[in-house]
């Protein structure tokens, strides 16, 4: 695949992959509103326990197979499609086999995470396990082929799931079995469209040998998935041991709201970028450039919506989850603006990583954040929730540090270009964030605050576009995306 070909497959694929996550978060925040009306933050306090228990197993289930698939450069599609039939067999074994040992151990489960009695409750949601790991291999061919219009139709079926099924489950009283039930027909409404739609389907195939070669790879990347597992749920462990149930679903609802604003941005990209990466990844000049350009793009909308949210909480709180949810702002506000600086200058390094076929050097740096994050959530919990979110928001720009060390002195990046590629982006966000704050002082009401956004919004653009780099950049990409339409 010359350059020139790549280039036009990944704008295609943002092209549908930017729609699907559209679609998702004009759609998700929608529902995740009249969720948080109907059910209190206790039933996303359960949800989030019993996600954190099978996102855990998931990563055993998949061992990494999806990276090697995307990664890995095969010399013809016989060779893919055995390494894609073992992949498959070994994931949807190893989920029935985890799903079994849950349920074996499901009581002494739900005590463990602070949640006696929800044993039959992990069991039934644990179902999600095989759903996942039968379409899991489906997807990682998908996104190897930049063909993220398929992933779209299976990605818009479940988002529009809830209004069939879990708002009203949730309305007739189901409490947290309707966001359960409405996550299983997901998984299997996801797992029926990709495999009718894919041109690979599963064959009685299988060769230890292929699965050795595999695992050469994809045992670094289940360490990395395990490492990042621990750093977005050691978090979740700690509340529910040291608070209750209203305070985990408080916080998991305000990060997930963010995480998944932010998302549309970063879910349209990441997978991208790896594909785009790992097919450059011999090729140095083109590899930097093509990482300098997608965080480029990402810190244009990532860090003014940052700074945006951390200004307008309390908006984004009455908007999204209604007034008993008011002490969420407190904590929407600090994730969104220290998520913004990890996103941009932190999530992409472990992309150039696995691309680089280095999954070890993603797995060092989870670690040492962990060496750090996991006793500062530790102590500080022990002094209150409130000083727990503070310093949990903020201890991730140590992960930040790590990166940049790795990304400098091991992978050799240029550490000052990937600084200096944001400084357009990042000066212009800073300007709207004074100005933001200005106005604000100016008036109160709900009027004032979309009046102000609307100022902050088209000072942010006319100080970007006065850069004549972003200038072009966003017009010739503004050009490329009308002819592909």
């Amino acid at each position: 695949m010359n350059n020139k070909e790549l280039k036009g497959n990944m704008i295609n694929a943002a092209k549908w992959s930017s729609i699907t996550e559209i679609a998702a978060k004009i759609v998700t925040p929608i529902t995740n509103m009249i969720l948080a009306r109907i059910l209190a933050p206790e039933a996303f306090g359960v949800v989030a326990t019993i996600t954190m228990i099978i996102s855990f197993a998931d990563m055993f289930t998949d061992a990494g197979f999806q990276k090697y698939l995307v990664q890995q450069e095969f010399k013809d599609i016989k060779e893919k499609h055995q390494h894609s039939n073992v992949a498959f067999w070994t994931n949807f074994g190893m989920s029935f086999l985890l799903w079994g040992i849950i349920a074996l151990f499901s009581k002494s489960i739900a005590v463990l995470v602070g949640n006696p009695g929800l044993g039959i409750v992990i069991i039934v949601a644990c179902v999600q396990l095989p759903l996942t790991s039968f379409s899991s291999i489906q997807m990682a061919l998908y996104r190897r082929e930049f063909n993220f219009k398929a992933l779209f139709w299976a990605r818009l079926i479940s988002i529009f799931l809830p209004f069939v099924v879990t708002i009203p489950l949730a309305f007739i009283g189901l409490g947290y079995w309707a966001l359960i039930i409405g996550t299983i027909c997901g998984g299997i409404a996801n797992a029926i469209i990709l495999t009718i739609k894919s041109n690979w389907k599963p064959k009685l195939f299988y060769c230890v040998n292929v699965l050795k070669k595999m695992l050469s790879f994809s045992i670094w990347s289940l360490f990395e998935a395990i490492s990042i597992w621990l750093t977005v749920w050691i978090d979740v462990f700690i509340i529910s041991i040291l608070f209750n149930e209203y305070y985990l679903g408080l916080y998991k609802t305000s990060t997930i709201m963010v995480n998944s604003l932010l998302a549309l941005v970063t879910s349209a990209t990441t997978p991208i970028l790896f594909s785009a990466l790992s097919r450059l990844q011999k090729n140095d000049v083109e590899f930097n450039q093509t990482f300098f350009n997608m965080q480029r793009i990402i810190a244009i909308f990532i860090l003014p919506l940052g700074i945006g949210i951390y200004l307008y909480d309390d908006l984004a709180v009455q908007i999204l989850l209604g007034n008993k949810w008011g002490e969420a702002s407190r904590i929407i506000g600090i994730w969104a603006l220290t998520s913004a600086i990890t996103i941009v200058f932190g999530h992409y390094c472990s992309e150039v990583y696995r691309a680089k076929g280095r999954p070890k050097l993603s797995v060092l740096a989870q670690i040492l954040h962990l060496v750090l994050l996991v006793p500062v959530c530790i102590i500080s919990g022990k002094y209150g929730f409130w000083i727990f979110i503070l310093a949990r928001s903020w201890v991730r720009m140590q992960a930040i540090l790590v990166h940049f060390i790795i990304m400098k002195y091991v992978i050799k990046f240029p550490l000052r270009k990937m600084i200096s590629n944001v400084c357009p982006a990042a000066i212009s966000a800073v300007a709207m964030g004074f100005l933001g704050y200005f106005l604000q002082q100016l008036n109160e009401g709900i009027i004032w605050s979309f009046i102000s956004i609307i100022i902050c919004v088209i000072l942010y653009f006319s100080f970007l576009l006065s850069f004549p780099q972003i200038r072009r950049e966003l017009l010739g990409i503004i050009k490329r995306v009308a002819l592909r339409f």
